[in-house]
């Protein structure tokens, strides 16, 4: 299974696999048991969705339980400084190591959202660097979570380009844990501030077929979600009725599901 990393045009039919292949699926509530975990990524690696994303101690667990899955591409990846950004650099570089060590191969990184809405632009843009670089040597990619949902118009714009100039290879939305998700409103801003050799995550908030699909319309090439399992029955659906079709991307921009999660919502 190949990433999908260019924006796919308008009324392009897609398969369930092409869906399954954009999702990481979250496991990252702390409530989840070990238990919990493992059982969760032996089903969803045997849905062979793109990857896993877990808790940074749960990387070892994730990988084993992955692996027992005959056949499976499904990937881990785990997630740094989450959810707020605020541990420091070194701790970030260190938890990063930690997780490659441990067989994650993708970090989601959390920007330091004080520091970005403080105009410290240049702290910002060294702390996501630091992590790219131990991504970067061990040959793995790196997404910076903004948390959107905090963040003003400018804000953002400047969280990409310092993403960009830091080398990080997608930009994502949110964390799931702020009260707020994806907008299509903001995937479009992304994408537009962005060179096409940086990627756009959509995460929190996609829990339909329709709002994933126009997600993709925006140019989003990866989504963080919990509703795999409801996102790939709809799809088989559609599948079979031969409308699983990217809409244009000026299509239904106030979906009314998934384009706002409620503020207890995570994924």
């Amino acid at each position: 299974m190949a990433p999908m990393t260019d924006r796919i045009s308008a009324g392009t039919s897609l398969s369930t696999q092409d869906i399954a292949d954009l999702i990481d699926h979250a496991l990252l509530k702390p409530e989840l048991t070990p238990q919990d975990v493992r059982a969760s990524v032996v089903d969803l690696a045997g849905q062979r969705i793109w990857s896993v994303c877990v808790r940074p101690a749960d990387v070892p667990l994730a990988v084993e339980a992955a692996a027992g899955v005959e056949g499976s591409p499904t990937r881990v990846c785990t997630v740094i400084g989450f959810p707020h950004g605020t541990t420091s650099t070194a701790a970030k570089v260190a938890e990063a190591r930690q997780a490659l060590a441990d067989g994650a191969t993708e970090l989601d990184m959390v920007l330091h959202i004080g520091a970005l809405i403080g105009g410290l632009h240049e702290q910002v843009q060294d702390d996501i660097a630091a992590v790219v670089e131990v991504g970067h040597e061990a040959g793995v990619l790196v997404k910076v979570i903004f948390e959107t949902v905090l963040l003003e118009e400018e804000q953002k714009k400047q969280a990409c380009r310092l993403s960009e100039a830091a080398g990080a290879d997608f930009v994502k939305t949110s964390t799931g844990f702020a009260g707020g998700g994806a907008t299509l409103s903001d995937v479009r801003l992304m994408r537009e501030q962005c060179s096409p050799g940086v990627q756009v995550k959509a995460s929190g908030g996609v829990r339909d077929i329709d709002t994933a699909l126009a997600m993709v319309a925006e140019g989003v090439t990866r989504l963080g979600t919990s509703s795999t399992e409801a996102l790939l029955h709809e799809a088989r659906v559609r599948e079979a009725g031969g409308t699983l079709v990217v809409p244009s991307p000026e299509a239904d921009l106030d979906l009314p599901s998934g384009a706002r999660p409620p503020v207890s919502d995570t994924y």
